[in-house]
């Protein structure tokens, strides 16, 4: 059952931290064994070692421990059950625990950055701003892979992932090819994926678009 995010009394970053802190290993679990074989999108555009930045890299599977194969990894995430796991999952990786909109990493530090099933976790009022610090730590030329959302909708809360109460937020595909465009990146990729889950949820099957851009 889903409900309107919209009461300014509730810290809903403090929501999502929380309910991942809480269900970290069964979500974990749900994840391990998976592949993403789209990820060579962005591999096949890399050199081995470069510097790469998952945005809310989870407990590091499988996205984080794939990337590590090739690239020098750093992760963030904002639940410290999660980073947790993601240092035990993935060795080969540098991993922070905190908000990717405090985050501090140096102008042009990435080769590409990744974020898979994250940006509709934070309030879409900051969407934009997230790409646009996206786009200043990425090296000239560098990619951006993420996972977004087809449909602009209002902020809801659900009880069912997992079984805990988690928080999205999130514009339209068209919306989101405009911020990019307006902050100069160029598109390569689209494609579609589901949200990645073979157990653990009672809702449907989620279609999500996925984008690979390149800084301008």
């Amino acid at each position: 059952m889903t409900r309107p995010a919209n009461d300014p009394n509730v810290d809903y970053k403090a929501l999502v931290r929380d309910g991942y802190d809480r269900c970290a290993q069964e979500y974990a679990d749900s994840r391990r064994g998976e592949r993403h074989p789209e990820l060579a999108f962005l591999l096949q555009r890399l050199q081995p070692g470069a510097a790469v930045l998952d945005v809310g890299c989870g407990c590091g599977l499988p996205i984080c421990r794939e990337l590590a194969t090739q690239a020098n990894l750093t992760g963030i995430d904002l639940s410290p059950a999660m980073i947790a796991l993601a240092r035990q999952n993935v060795s080969a990786g540098t991993f922070a625990c905190g908000d990717i909109m405090s985050a501090q990493f140096p102008d042009s530090s990435f080769d590409a950055i990744t974020a898979f099933y994250t940006v509709f976790h934070l309030p879409k009022q900051e969407h934009e701003e997230l790409f646009r610090r996206i786009h200043r730590w990425l090296k000239p030329n560098g990619y951006l892979l993420a996972t977004l959302t087809l449909r602009d909708e209002d902020s809801y809360t659900e009880g069912d992932f997992f079984g805990v109460t988690m928080y999205w937020s999130n514009f339209g595909l068209p919306r989101y090819r405009e911020m990019l465009s307006d902050l100069r990146f160029s598109i390569l990729v689209v494609a579609r994926l589901g949200h990645g889950f073979k157990k653990g949820l009672t809702r449907a099957p989620e279609v999500h678009p996925l984008i690979l851009a390149q800084k301008s």
